[in-house]
């Protein structure tokens, strides 16, 4: 068990570092893991400032994560329109939004009892 929870970790970690490649920001990790009825594990949420920075980031996340921890992702919706971009690893949804988007939908409140840990910008 403890090595599935350790797996999830490690892939949290490297989405986080898949967003800082392309300089995404206000990154935000919010732990569903203890919440009944969540939908995933952890959300993964951060945004790029143009519609071409929110596509390289996904870009940048699914190469990190297929490079470093041999994973894909199950789906990703949003590509195209890019504004606001999901991809799904199972037990991680990673969110990428333009900032109207992030504000509009505020996905950090809607999961009130998830723990969040805000990252630095690393620019």
């Amino acid at each position: 068990m403890n090595t599935v929870k350790e797996s999830t970790q490690q892939l949290v970690n490297t989405i986080v570092e898949g967003i800082q490649e392309k300089k995404g920001s206000g990154i935000v990790i919010a732990d569903l893991s203890h919440i009944d009825g969540s939908i995933a594990q952890y959300f993964v949420i951060c945004q790029g400032n143009s519609p071409s920075q929110v596509e390289a980031i996904t870009e940048s996340v699914g190469e990190f994560a297929r490079n470093k921890n041999n994973e894909k992702p199950i789906n990703v919706v949003g590509l195209g329109t890019n504004q606001w971009v999901a991809i799904d690893f199972a037990d991680i949804l990673v969110h990428i939004f333009l900032p109207e988007t992030r504000e509009f939908y505020n996905l950090e409140d809607l999961w009130e009892d998830a723990k969040l840990t805000r990252i630095p910008d690393i620019y």
